[in-house]
């Protein structure tokens, strides 16, 4: 928008220069008043759009300005979720992993226990 805004103004410009040009060298002066006219012209159409230059520069820059710090805001965000995400994570791996070891543990004392009635039946049975 800015941008269109630039160049609408810039071309304004160039034509308020360009017109001031013609309508001097068709003016009924002398040449050395006319090329004075002329410099004179040009030199605040230059400084107009030198002026319309910065301004458009400034512009620019705080519009760079605000989208960087957005940026920076929205990565900041988007990286804290993800970090409390991948806590939540953590946290349900974790008690899954305490859930197996409680499993494997029951299991364990199972086959230990079925084990050791088995060595028992064995040594009843054998005297």
């Amino acid at each position: 928008m800015a941008s269109n805004t630039g160049q609408t103004l810039l071309a304004l410009l160039t034509g308020a220069a360009i017109g001031a040009g013609i309508g001097i060298l068709y003016a009924p002066d002398k040449g050395e008043k006319t090329r004075k006219k002329i410099s004179k012209e040009a030199k605040k159409a230059q400084k107009r759009i030198n002026q319309q230059a910065q301004e458009t520069a400034s512009t620019i820059s705080e519009k760079a300005r605000v989208a960087k710090l957005n940026f920076e805001q929205k990565l900041e965000d988007t990286l804290s979720s993800a970090s409390y995400k991948a806590d939540d994570i953590l946290v349900a791996m974790e008690e899954k992993l305490e859930a197996l070891r409680k499993q494997n543990a029951k299991l364990q004392k199972e086959a230990t226990e079925a084990k050791a009635k088995t060595t028992a039946k064995k040594a009843t049975t054998s005297a």
